[in-house]
């Protein structure tokens, strides 16, 4: 597929890749530890909910959590390794994601989605503190406090890490010694994950929602599935890539990426994939 997101080579190579600060604040505040919120997922397709994550986890961390200053924040879609129900080809998924953040301050890195194989959510967060920071021997200020990459997710985040034997013990360290910013789903209880995870209670962040946001992409695809509207679910330039491309619709109506229709391509011994 040779789609091209916006501002960037067309996807799917990944020696073209380059990783964007182009959003990045630099930190003044050296008595602030500085980081740059990570949301990692499908996003087929990506949804206002996925924005909002972002503007809510300023809030908290401008009201509550005062020794940190937010430089950055991105997306970072999953591969197609990942092999999820309804998950959307990555250069789509890559595309709707630049689309929805237009105008906006976060950022989208397609270096996990350009991947081919399934990168786990630590390797992903090693990959954005070693592009911020640079190497050992760079010429970035050592006077400078390290640039910490966290995770920002939904609380259902925190059930699977709940569940042995989902997550290795030495990557919930990593992921969570680095502190974990979790948006609260309304009228959950998260007491049982936080017994569960006692170890880096200190560093998993939880963030109420004052707003209740019940919206899933999942909810999104069913929507489309079934032929009704998402306008004000997904950012309106989502909806028109969509509907141009006819994802998530039946399958025998959608158009392939490449302008084909997928059941011709599979008719003559190709793949759309």
């Amino acid at each position: 597929m040779d789609i091209k997101p916006h501002g960037q080579e067309p996807v799917g190579e990944l020696k073209n890749y380059k990783f964007s600060e182009s959003k990045i604040k630099r930190s003044t505040d050296t008595g602030k530890q500085p980081i740059v919120l990570v949301a990692c997922g499908s996003f087929s397709p990506v949804t206002f909910l996925h924005l909002r994550m972002f503007e809510i986890a300023l809030d908290h961390v401008r009201f509550a959590l005062t020794d940190y200053d937010v430089i950055g924040m991105y997306l970072s879609p999953v591969s197609d390794s990942y092999k999820k129900q309804g998950l959307a080809p990555a250069p789509a998924r890559i595309e709707m994601c630049q689309l929805a953040v237009e105008g906006s301050n976060v950022q989208v890195d397609p270096w996990e989605a350009l991947q081919s194989k399934y990168t786990p959510t630590a390797d992903v967060l090693d990959h954005f503190e070693n592009e911020l920071n640079g190497s050992a021997d760079s010429e970035r200020d050592g006077a400078k406090p390290q640039i910490r990459a966290c995770l920002l997710a939904g609380s259902d985040l925190l059930d699977t890490m709940k569940t042995p034997g989902v997550w290795s013990k030495v990557d919930l360290d990593r992921i969570l010694s680095r502190g974990v910013f979790v948006i609260e789903r309304p009228g959950t209880d998260e007491s049982d994950a936080l017994a569960a995870l006692s170890q880096w209670k200190e560093k998993i962040y939880l963030v109420p929602q004052l707003i209740p946001n019940e919206i899933s992409s999942t909810r999104v695809r069913l929507s489309l599935k079934r032929g009704l509207s998402v306008n004000y679910l997904v950012p309106k330039n989502v909806v028109a890539y969509i509907e141009e491309h006819g994802l998530y619709r039946d399958e025998s109506k959608r158009k392939d990426i490449s302008g084909e229709n997928p059941s011709s391509i599979e008719g003559s011994g190709s793949s759309s994939r």
